[in-house]
C-alpha cells in the first residue's frame, strides 16, 4: 500500500501505478502522481489520452484494475465518490452537473450541507442549533458566490445564467465542500477571451485564499502555460511527460504526439 513520506507534510495526494482497461483498451496504464499544497497541475493530452479516466479513478467514479490513491495520508483507492468529497476532494464536470431545478444559492447551500453533514438525531434534539447551523451556511455560501460576482444572482434558477457563469458556479459548488484538493475539468471551455483571462485570476485567487492544490483538465495551451506551474501530458493511457511549462514546451516526443510547436507558442 502506498503512504505519504512523513518528512513532506505538504503532500496532499499521491496516485502509484493507478491503472484502468475496459474491455482490452487501456485508458491508463502505470500512472502515478505527487501533489502538494499551492501547486496547479496541469494534465494535457489529445482526445482519448485517458485524462478523464485519472480524474474519475482519484475522485472514485471509477475503481482502478491496479495501483492506489492516497489522499491525506488515507488509501482511498476503492472509497465511494461522496466519502472522498467530503474527505476534501472537489471537482467540475466537463460537462456542467448544476441542479438545475434549483436556485444558484440552493445549489451551493446543498454542497456545502454534504460536506458538513450534522446528523439527523443531533438537529432534531436542538432546532436552535440546526436553524443557526443553516443560517451560518447560507452566509457561507453567499461570501463564495461574492467571490465570483455571483452573489447578486443568487436567487435566480441555475438555468438563467450565462454558460460562463454556470461555469463559475460550478466551481462555487466545489469550493462549498471546503476541500483541501480541487479537480478542475476544462474549466475555460467554451468562454471568449474576456471569461477566460476572469477566470484565470479567479482560479489563482481561489487557490491562494483557500490554500488549495489545483489539478486542471485543460486543451488551450496558453491557458494551460500560463497558468500552471506543472504539467502532466498524458498519451494513450500513459504518462510521457512531466515538468515545468518550459520543459513540456521543449520536450520533443510531447511535440510529436500532441502540442506541435505553433500551438504552444501561440498567445492566449
Amino acid at each position: 500500500m502506498s503512504v505519504f513520506r512523513k518528512t513532506d507534510p505538504s503532500l496532499l495526494l499521491q496516485a502509484s501505478g493507478l491503472s484502468k482497461h475496459f474491455r482490452g483498451l487501456r485508458a491508463v496504464e502505470d500512472y502515478h502522481l505527487e501533489l502538494r499544497q499551492g501547486e496547479i497541475l496541469g494534465i494535457i493530452g489529445p482526445n482519448g489520452a485517458g485524462k478523464s479516466t485519472v480524474f474519475n479513478t482519484l475522485t472514485g467514479h471509477i475503481h482502478p484494475d491496479r495501483g492506489s490513491v492516497v489522499f491525506l495520508g488515507k488509501d482511498v483507492t476503492r472509497s465511494q465518490p461522496h466519502r472522498i468529497a467530503r474527505a476534501g476532494m472537489g471537482r467540475t464536470f466537463q460537462n456542467i452537473r448544476l441542479f438545475q431545478s434549483m436556485s444558484v444559492l440552493d445549489n451551493v447551500i446543498s454542497a456545502r450541507q454534504l460536506g458538513r453533514s450534522a446528523g439527523f438525531l443531533v438537529s432534531a434534539l436542538s432546532l436552535s442549533g440546526f436553524a443557526e447551523r443553516e443560517s451560518k451556511i447560507k452566509d457561507e455560501a453567499l461570501k463564495t458566490l461574492a467571490v465570483f460576482d455571483l452573489e447578486g444572482k443568487a436567487g435566480l434558477p441555475a438555468t438563467t445564467l450565462s454558460y460562463g457563469d454556470q461555469r463559475k458556479l460550478e466551481i462555487v459548488r466545489a469550493l462549498a465542500l471546503g476541500p483541501r484538493v480541487l479537480l478542475l475539468d476544462e474549466p475555460v471551455a467554451g468562454m471568449n477571451q474576456n471569461e477566460k483571462d476572469e477566470m484565470l485570476a479567479l482560479i489563482r485567487r481561489i487557490r491562494d485564499e483557500y490554500s488549495l492544490a489545483i489539478i486542471m483538465i485543460e486543451h488551450n495551451m496558453p491557458v494551460v502555460m500560463n497558468l500552471c506551474e506543472r504539467i502532466q501530458v498524458l498519451s494513450y493511457g500513459h504518462l510521457i511527460a512531466e515538468g515545468k511549462p518550459e520543459e513540456i514546451q521543449n520536450n520533443k516526443l510531447v511535440i510529436e504526439s500532441y502540442l506541435g510547436k505553433e500551438d504552444v507558442h501561440a498567445q492566449a
